[in-house]
């Protein structure tokens, strides 16, 4: 059984419209996974490295992503001239509920194709990279996919094992990962189907 996360693990919960636009372009999600899959304090400098932007881009979005609460100045290094940025959170999630609004609905739809083109994109390029990779890595990447048959309540268990199983590798909750450890992406969804 696993145990329950407590109030500074569960991801906030987004259900604002404008805070779903503002999460939806490409360079805003990568930003929000460095910073909360590391809980690094970064320069819009360092940003740019990891999004591939100019760091005035780069600010531009981070600036944006303080304006809805979702990352803020961390204090400095010690050099006044820097300046930081932290998410503010140590995860997110979407959740809106059946009575929503046909914006709010509009956004959350928008938000979603943004990042499964983002996730479907991180597949591909392991495709075409995979042929540089070493056995050791092609080997243990997996691409696959199953069809189950559960009841609501199973499928809420299983997904509840499936976070449980990730949990010791979560990157920012592995303080001293082995020799050879790297970024892995997970795309995991469970939906039922028609």
């Amino acid at each position: 059984m696993s145990e329950e996360p407590t109030a500074d693990q569960r991801p906030m919960m987004i259900s604002d419209p404008q805070v779903m636009r503002a999460l939806a372009h490409p360079a805003r999600l990568e930003i929000m996974e460095h910073l909360t899959t590391t809980g690094a304090a970064v320069t819009a400098t360092e940003c740019a490295e990891i999004v591939g932007l100019s760091p005035s881009a780069t600010s531009y979005h981070l600036r944006e992503l303080a304006r809805y609460g979702l990352v803020e100045q961390a204090p400095s290094r010690g050099d006044a001239r820097e300046r930081l940025w932290r998410s503010t959170v140590r995860s997110w999630g979407v959740e809106i509920g059946p009575d929503a609004s046909a914006e709010a609905r509009a956004a959350e739809e928008t938000l979603i194709e943004v990042y499964l083109a983002r996730d479907l994109e991180r597949v591909r390029d392991w495709v075409y990279r995979s042929r540089d990779e070493s056995k050791e890595w092609t080997e243990a990447a997996r691409i696959s996919g199953q069809t189950l048959l559960l009841t609501a309540a199973e499928l809420t268990a299983l997904n509840d094992a499936v976070r449980a199983l990730m949990q010791p590798y979560l990157r920012r909750e592995r303080a001293d990962p082995p020799e050879g450890a790297r970024p892995v992406a997970v795309h995991y969804a469970a939906v039922p189907m028609e």
